[in-house]
């Protein structure tokens, strides 16, 4: 992409990454998946560290650090006495305590603020091709096993009597939260992508109440998020991940105003028919 100058690179991974996180997070909304990706964002602190540090990738730091953290978190809400919250707050907790102890014990060329908050200015053509790709698996996914993804998360009981395989969906969903993660770090670094992922995702779902509608209006508002966000910093001077997020969060505001009436009133009633969803953690 060499036609386009730095800002140029840094606006196209926005639009990227605000479309992919939005997709994704329709999945972490239903599944009720917040924290659990909030912990993973945290969890991918050393992973990028530690990549650093040895000169490697950061990228597949993350990744690696994401799938040993969330093998150790499946591995502790299996237990009956824990339960998938409390592994997920061991894995946020141990996960940044792991890279903050990893980046005082040397000192890194590259800027560890940028892993917390990100550093959109500085993405390459590499960082906008590795959310592209995942940015077309996101939208294989959901236009290839939607129904599957949707059903197993409002009704996992009914999913498995219906002789289907519940880990599936789920094994999906966790990869696809996991690649995300990563592939947005450059945007909104570990602290902050939680809020890229989630909140243009809650923000549709209390506006349109059919999964379908929040896979068109959910990326909307990410896009929206990014765009707004990227300006912001460049008019303002302030740093992009920060912008980027409080967008969503005020995106999120604004729905809740526009639709949160409604959602609150329907509270309670029984789930309505014909695409719409009332999903549950499994």
């Amino acid at each position: 992409m060499p036609q386009l100058d730095f800002f140029g690179l840094a606006m196209l991974e926005v639009v990227l990454a605000g479309a992919l996180a939005s997709l994704v997070g329709v999945l972490v909304v239903l599944r009720e998946r917040a924290f659990f990706t909030m912990s993973l964002t945290h969890a991918t602190f050393p992973g990028a560290v530690a990549a650093a540090m040895l000169g490697g990738s950061v990228p597949l730091g993350a990744a690696v650090a994401a799938v040993a953290l969330i093998a150790v978190a499946v591995g502790i809400g299996r237990i009956r006495s824990q339960g998938p919250a409390v592994a997920s707050g061991v894995m946020l907790t141990a996960g940044f305590a792991l890279g903050a102890l990893l980046q005082s014990l040397a000192p890194l060329a590259i800027d560890v603020e940028s892993f917390l908050i990100g550093q959109v200015l500085a993405v390459t053509g590499a960082d906008i091709a590795l959310t592209g790709v995942l940015l077309a698996v996101a939208v294989a996914v959901w236009a290839i096993a939607g129904p599957h993804l949707v059903f197993s998360s409002a009704d996992e009981a009914g999913y498995r009597r219906a002789g289907l395989r519940p880990w599936v969906p789920e094994a999906v969903s966790l990869g696809l939260i996991a690649a995300t993660v990563v592939a947005i770090m450059p945007v909104v670094g570990a602290i902050l992508g939680v809020a890229l992922i989630v909140a243009p995702a809650a923000a549709a779902r209390l506006v349109v109440r059919d999964w379908r509608w929040m896979l068109v209006l959910a990326p909307v508002m990410g896009i929206a998020s990014g765009v707004a966000g990227l300006l912001a910093s460049r008019w303002f001077d302030i740093a992009a991940g920060g912008a980027i997020a409080l967008v969503a969060a005020l995106l999120y505001a604004a729905a809740w105003a526009v639709g949160g009436r409604r959602t609150r009133q329907a509270t309670g009633r029984s789930a309505p028919v014909r695409g719409t969803i009332e999903a549950r953690t499994p």
